[in-house]
C-alpha cells in the first residue's frame, strides 16, 4: 500500500476519535480494509461533532483525501464495494481480537498485548456502526472489552493481580479517556483465537461471558431438494461464516415483520454458502 498523506494536528474537538485513527494507522499495512473503515468511522463521527470551524474542516478534508486514496488503492475489493462483505470482514476481525484477549484473560496471562487487543476490539465494534445499529450482543461485547482493558491496565499499573475471566463491571470506570490502555503495542500479527484454550461450552454463566459460539447444527432431513448439498471437502473462510450469519440475521429481521419470502430467501442464501462455499 502506498503511503498516505499525513493528517494535520487533531483538533481538540475530535479527541473521541483519536484512538480509532491510531488503529487505522496501525492497520494500513496489516489490514487495509480495517484501516479504511476506521477512517470512515472517524470521518462520519467527526462530521457530527464539528464540520464548521476552520481547523475541523481542514482536518476532515485531509481525512477525506486519505479515504479516497485508500479506496482507489483497494480497487474492486469486495469488502469495500459490498457492505455485507465489509461488515462481515470487520466483525470477524474484531471477533479474533476479542477471543485472543479473552483466552489470555481466562488463562490468567495478563500483558500489554492482551490489554491492547481488548481495547482494539471495542474500537472496532464502534467502527461497525458505519453499517448500521449494533446488535445487543455487540454492545455487550464492546462494553465488556473496554472495561476489561481498563480494569487489567489499572491492576497492573498498581501492582495488583487482576481477577481472570468474567467479573462484575464497575459502571463508573471512564474507559473512553484511558490513554495508556489504548496506546500499547499490538502483536506483530493479528491475534488468532487458540482452539486449544478456547472452549465456549465451558464458559460460566454471566451477562458478560464473552462471545458465545453455539455448536454446529446439521441441516434437518427435510431440507428442500433444490438447495445444493456439499459435494466434497468445502473449505469455508471466516468471512464465509460471517456472511452466513448476516443472512440469518436478515432472515430474523424479516420474520419480525412477517415477511416470509425475504426470510426464506436469506436462509437459502446462507444454506447455499455453507454447503457449496459459493453464494
Amino acid at each position: 500500500m502506498a503511503a498516505l498523506a499525513p493528517l494535520p494536528p487533531l483538533p481538540p474537538q475530535f479527541k473521541s476519535i483519536q484512538h480509532h485513527l491510531r488503529t487505522a494507522q496501525e492497520h494500513d499495512k496489516r489490514d487495509p480494509v480495517v484501516a479504511y473503515y476506521c477512517r470512515l468511522y472517524a470521518m462520519q463521527t467527526g462530521m457530527k461533532i464539528d464540520s464548521k470551524t476552520p481547523e475541523c474542516r481542514k482536518f476532515l478534508s485531509k481525512l477525506m483525501d486519505q479515504l479516497e486514496a485508500l479506496k482507489k488503492q483497494l480497487g474492486d475489493n469486495e469488502a469495500i464495494t459490498q457492505e455485507i462483505v465489509g461488515s462481515a470482514h470487520l466483525e470477524n476481525y474484531a471477533l479474533k481480537m476479542f477471543l485472543y484477549a479473552d483466552n489470555e484473560d481466562r488463562a490468567g496471562r495478563f500483558h500489554k498485548n492482551m490489554i491492547k487487543s481488548f481495547y482494539t476490539a471495542s474500537l472496532l465494534i464502534d467502527v461497525i456502526t458505519v453499517f448500521g445499529e449494533l446488535t445487543d450482543e455487540n454492545v455487550k461485547h464492546r462494553k465488556y472489552a473496554r472495561w476489561k482493558a481498563t480494569y487489567i491496565h489499572n491492576c497492573l499499573k498498581n501492582g495488583e493481580t487482576p481477577q481472570a475471566g468474567p467479573v462484575g463491571i464497575e459502571e463508573d470506570n471512564d474507559v473512553e479517556e484511558n490513554e495508556d490502555a489504548g496506546a500499547t503495542s499490538l502483536p506483530t500479527q493479528p491475534p488468532q483465537p487458540s482452539s486449544s484454550t478456547y472452549d465456549p461450552s465451558s464458559m460460566p454463566s454471566s451477562s458478560f461471558t464473552g462471545i458465545q459460539i453455539p455448536p454446529g447444527a446439521h441441516a434437518p432431513a427435510n431440507t428442500p431438494a433444490e438447495v445444493p448439498h456439499s459435494t466434497g471437502d468445502i473449505r469455508l473462510t471466516p468471512e464465509d461464516f460471517a456472511r452466513a450469519q448476516k443472512y440469518c440475521k436478515y432472515a430474523g429481521s424479516a420474520l419480525q415483520y412477517e415477511d416470509v419470502s425475504t426470510a426464506v430467501q436469506n436462509l437459502q442464501k446462507a444454506l447455499k454458502l455453507l454447503t457449496t462455499g459459493r453464494e
